[in-house]
């Protein structure tokens, strides 16, 4: 396939925390690899690159990296040539919704207007602006899933009135993805799981969608021979204080087994929220002592830990692909996780999977690799070759490189203009 001019639209991408920034930063270098000329254009917080990458920051307000008002403020009044998307996106903020979406999709437009590429992928922006950008450029839309689903948990999660009214204005910009995602003809999702979702809840026709797995870059999260795994340590991957991760069933599992091992210890790779539900659930169950919160750390440093680990848990309660069901299968650790979703697909028979919110199916299944550590060590092993098989980037880039090909071939080019709606 002759080189194409790539750019790669990611309303945010953070390098360490969620997903969104590493699945940008490895399918950029998986494009570039095959020998296209990729520039990523990102909102912040910005991500990691390969040298070989162009990243363009789009000059969005950040307004949640802090959820102070006077911190907010002046970010807004500090900002540079403030303009309409400023002004929309800081009062959106301060009114309870997340308007990031919105306000990247119509600055990346306006890049889009001025410079050429041959095709633009999005990150799940899903906003009014990829309509019109996809006339104008052959435009391929990744939805990882429906966040559809992260409403339905959230909801789910906690019965008081006015914390349903503040989530449900938080994700209003639903309304505007189940508007787009239907007029969206090039769509592509993580698993089977996630396209029969993306069709239900967005309204999207089957043939507009190409499931295209995910991948894990197995030279990074790989077994290190010279790491000694603690013997009842656990790790898992989740932000506090989110439904959606199941981190409270872990916890209440990791309070079951330790009545049994004394010497247990769970390290969670992701935020600890001050004051917040999760910490208060740590309290109540009389673990502040087995349970330590690390964020801000590198691939090489998370394969680390899972080296240094006996079990990885993954207690979702959705996942759309789950990155850390992956890693921490290509890093050899024994893997518990649920059954829900994309996580079967994923795992195959190389997991002990259990049914999702069953404190009591964790800790038996963790007990079980506890006291059998060499079988379950030789199926983790066994996991690994799978992930490297069927998970790895040159295999994912060529999927991407076959269907980039098709929608270049099927796009009818217009002359571009200004007048599409924000």
């Amino acid at each position: 396939m002759a080189s194409l001019k790539i750019l790669i639209l990611s309303y945010r991408s953070a390098p360490f925390g969620g997903g969104q920034g590493i699945y940008v930063k490895d399918l950029s270098k998986a494009l570039l690899d095959l020998g296209h000329e990729v520039t990523i254009l990102s909102g912040p917080p910005y991500p990691h690159v390969d040298k070989n990458i162009k990243l363009i920051k789009s000059p969005g307000l950040n307004l949640f990296e802090t959820f102070s008002f006077k911190d907010r403020f002046y970010k807004f009044i500090n900002h540079k040539n403030k303009n309409f998307l400023d002004m929309y996106e800081f009062i959106s903020v301060l009114a309870g919704g997340f308007p990031e979406m919105r306000t990247f999709g119509a600055r990346a437009k306006k890049h889009i207007l001025k410079n050429n590429y041959d095709l633009v992928i999005d990150n799940q922006s899903i906003s009014y602006a990829m309509e019109y950008i996809q006339i104008t450029t052959p435009l391929i839309e990744v939805i990882h899933h429906p966040i559809t689903m992260d409403l339905k948990h959230d909801l789910e999660s906690n019965n008081n009135f006015i914390y349903k009214i503040s989530r449900l204005r938080w994700y209003s910009f639903l309304k505007m993805q189940k508007k787009v995602a239907p007029l969206l003809k090039n769509i592509v999702t993580v698993s089977r799981s996630s396209k029969r979702d993306i069709i239900t809840d967005f309204k999207v026709k089957s043939e507009n969608i190409s499931v295209i797995h995910n991948a894990v870059d197995s030279n990074t999260f790989r077994p290190y021979l010279d790491i000694e795994r603690m013997p009842h340590r656990l790790i898992t991957t989740a932000s506090a204080d989110v439904p959606l991760k199941g981190l409270d069933f872990t916890l209440h599992a990791l309070a079951l087994l330790a009545e049994e091992f004394e010497d247990i210890q769970l390290l969670v790779i992701g935020a600890f929220t001050e004051g917040g539900h999760t910490e208060r659930l740590i309290k109540k169950l009389n673990l502040n002592k087995r349970v330590t919160f690390k964020t801000g750390i590198n691939k090489d440093e998370i394969a680390q830990e899972y080296a240094r680990s006996s079990v990885a848990i993954v207690s979702s309660l959705y996942e759309g692909f789950g990155y850390p069901v992956a890693e921490a299968m290509s890093c050899s650790t024994p893997l518990v996780a649920t059954d829900i979703a994309s996580i079967p697909e994923i795992t195959d028979d190389f997991a002990i999977l259990i049914p999702p919110k069953n404190s009591i199916a964790i800790s038996d299944s963790v007990r079980k690799i506890f006291l059998e550590p060499n079988l379950y060590n030789e199926i983790a092993d066994k996991g690994r070759q799978h992930i490297q098989t069927k998970f790895n980037w040159l295999f994912v880039g060529k999927q991407y490189e076959d269907l980039m090909n098709k929608v270049i071939k099927n796009h009818k080019p217009i002359i571009k203009g200004n007048n599409a709606n924000f």
